[in-house]
């Protein structure tokens, strides 16, 4: 009888049972509630396809679908004091950034990088929103400047994919002061007659729509990317009043003159070389890459 209990009715249960499906096999559209493969969905830019809702994209895939040949050199970024303030909520704040730093592989909130785009050397950087919502601290602002600094010293254009949800509370007046000293970098660029170029990804909202994510010469646009300072429902409490229908979406800032284009990310690539082309009277260039190796 143990026999029986022990070995024969486990066997016939894990023959029978159904086997565990990978958490992220399948991806489910936040507007339509398709399902699609996880690996199409990654191999159509993170848009899906039917739907065309374009989802959040890291900052190594984003470097990736920009870059020629899917190659940079990632510009390293400055040291800053991890936790000036000692803060701490529910959690402290180290932890968190421990965590965000294990989830994302990055160091903080912004990603640089060094390369070409359709032959046309360019310096980019890269909110990304998985890394505690793209929050706006010093290692981040330190890193927009740093961008823009490298962008002026290599005499490239400077791109720019903005996804935030705002300045980090955890750094205070600490975060805030990077407002300011963002928009000092973006003057330094126009000094220098260096193109700035923004793309306006989901969200970009708070402090960083304050300000450089809406200082560039050119703003782009992904569709239905949400697009503001304060979020439509604290506008809506605030005013007590409805808001007109797809506010603070791309394409009604588009309509009404705050963003210049909205653009497929399908599409985004080579209109970001043909106004980095116009901008810097490059018409003809070499698109052979050269050898990338080492950091900038």
């Amino acid at each position: 009888m143990n026999w029986i209990s022990n070995v024969v009715r486990p066997k016939i249960r894990s023959f029978l049972q159904r086997r565990d499906v990978p958490e992220n096999l399948w991806v489910k559209c936040p507007e339509t509630g398709q399902l699609v493969f996880h690996k199409d969905v990654e191999a159509n830019q993170w848009v899906i396809p039917n739907s065309n809702y374009h989802m959040r994209m890291g900052a190594a895939a984003r470097l990736k679908s920009v870059f020629d040949g899917e190659t940079w050199l990632d510009i390293a970024l400055p040291e800053v004091a991890t936790d000036p303030l000692k803060f701490r909520d529910e959690r402290r704040y180290q932890d968190r950034l421990k965590d965000a730093r294990a989830k994302t592989g990055l160091k903080d909130a912004i990603k640089l990088g060094y390369g070409k785009l359709e032959g046309l050397p360019v310096v980019i950087g890269v909110q990304d929103f998985d890394f505690m919502g793209g929050s706006l601290g010093m290692a981040a602002g330190e890193a927009v400047i740093r961008g823009m600094e490298t962008a002026i010293e290599k005499h490239t254009p400077f791109i720019l994919f903005a996804a935030s949800g705002g300045a980090r509370m955890q750094e205070g007046i600490l975060s805030l002061m990077q407002l300011p000293r963002t928009t000092v970098g973006v003057q330094r660029l126009r000094d220098v007659k260096k193109p700035y170029i923004v793309v306006l990804t989901n969200p970009t909202t708070g402090g960083v729509t304050a300000s450089y994510a809406m200082l560039g010469d050119v703003h782009i646009a992904e569709p239905g990317a949400l697009i503001g300072f304060a979020g439509p429902r604290v506008i809506e409490q605030t005013i007590r009043e409805k808001l007109p229908e797809g506010f603070q979406r791309a394409e009604y800032l588009r309509d009404h003159g705050m963003v210049d284009m909205v653009v497929h990310r399908h599409h985004l690539r080579p209109t970001l070389a043909r106004i980095c082309r116009l901008l810097t009277k490059s018409p003809g260039i070499d698109r052979q890459l050269p050898a990338l190796a080492g950091a900038v």
